[in-house]
């Protein structure tokens, strides 16, 4: 009877044991499945949200400096009216673009607002905010600066916003469904090959634009907001050329090309791989830069209000639009504005020639309507050469 109460007790122990290692493998693989599956919600909430990719540091960009420039002007000074930029394929367009919004200031937001309202702004704000600061929830944060990209297959309602209707007769409520133009107020619109967008869109964008605000009308029934927004697109010209309108509304244009330095060349292929390896160093190795640009953007546009263009200055953009021979009066104002904005990006209160000379690189290039061989000259080097001519009296 000892014997088999001894064997039962051995049996135990091993039963327990086994138990024991049983239930270790499955808590073992419970916990695989529950990384596993925390992995994949991570990877979801990834691809969903494009702001979670790490971006290639925009001031590691070799070269490319008018590009960079044209983009940094309009962050200061998004009066001036956005950018197009024209280039082949794989010359850091969009990567540039991107990579933007980490070197400007975060902005104040109401929280909660579809229409990411300005809560300084009471006097524009959208419905909803209306009604949140009547009640006394007005509530703010900070976030940065979105950027926004615009398929080329976008539709009316996927860029405006849509009215649901049954729901409106049904329950008689405003239901506004935002769009695109909502998503992207107070942030940065981003549409690669703008050149092949429908005409449609593109009458939407200019409206937009120009005065800043979205109205969406169905069935009698009518939803305001505002939307203003820096528009930057880019094209590659071999694909077709920009529809005439939207062109002329761009306000700077940059031409980007291929680097032909070899140096430089080499010193492209090296930084995408080091950022490929291990982004997050390479990104820690140039947060001073960004830092420091962050920083010159921010001073920039505390002192835009107070910088002033001279008489003397303002009738020579005016000879130099007429010198370009260009049409109507618009490249006079785009000029003006982007020499206050690198005035200011300098530290300036006062323009200079030097600022006229960026504005009119950047305003000139796709208004003047001069002789084939005369554009072919354009350029830094061809447009200070006009400018002294017109300096000692000559031209217009």
């Amino acid at each position: 009877m000892e014997l088999l109460k001894g064997h039962l007790k051995g049996k135990e122990a091993e039963i327990s044991v086994l138990k024991s290692e049983l239930e270790k493998v499955a808590k073992k693989r419970l916990d695989e499945e529950t990384m596993m599956k925390a992995k994949e919600a991570t990877g979801k909430v990834k691809r969903k949200d494009k702001s979670l990719r790490v971006l290639f540091p925009f001031t590691a960009i070799v070269r490319q400096d008018l590009m960079r420039t044209s983009l940094v002007l309009n962050a200061i000074f998004p009066d001036i009216g956005g950018v197009l930029i024209r280039g082949e394929k794989g010359t850091g367009k969009s990567v540039s673009v991107r990579g933007l919004v980490e070197v400007l200031p975060e902005i104040d937001v109401v929280d909660g607002c579809r229409f990411n309202c300005d809560p300084k702004e009471i006097t524009n704000l959208c419905p909803e905010c209306k009604v949140r600061r009547d009640k006394g929830l007005l509530k703010t944060i900070r976030r940065p600066i979105k950027v926004v990209d615009l398929p080329l297959n976008t539709t009316e309602d996927r860029l405006m916003g849509s009215i649901d209707i049954e729901k409106v007769l049904g329950e008689g409520t405003k239901a506004f469904d935002p769009g695109i133009l909502a998503d992207v107020h107070r942030g940065i619109l981003y549409v690669d090959e703008i050149n092949l967008l429908d005409d449609y869109v593109v009458d939407v964008l200019l409206d937009a634009a120009a005065s800043g605000m979205v109205t969406v009308e169905r069935e009698g029934i009518s939803i305001s907001h505002p939307s203003k927004f820096i528009i930057v697109g880019s094209m590659n010209p071999e694909e077709g050329e920009l529809r005439p309108q939207l062109l002329d509304r761009l306000a700077l244009q940059v031409e980007v090309g291929g680097i032909e330095d070899v140096d430089e060349r080499m010193e492209i292929v090296r930084r995408r791989e080091e950022f490929t390896r291990d982004a997050l160093t390479f990104r820690r190795k140039f947060e001073p830069e960004q830092e420091a640009l962050r920083q010159k953007i921010n001073q920039a546009r505390s002192i835009m209000p107070r910088v002033q263009v001279p008489i003397a200055l303002k009738a020579f953009i005016a000879r130099l639009s007429l010198a370009y021979k260009v049409h109507g009066h618009r490249s006079d104002i785009i000029i003006e504005r982007a020499a206050r904005a690198n005035a200011a990006l300098n530290g300036r209160t006062e323009v200079t020639l030097d600022d006229v000379e960026m504005g009119a690189l950047l305003g000139l290039p796709h208004r003047m309507r001069v002789p084939a061989a005369e554009k072919l000259r354009f350029g830094k080097d061809g447009l200070r050469e006009k400018m002294e001519e017109l300096q000692r009296g000559g031209g217009q």
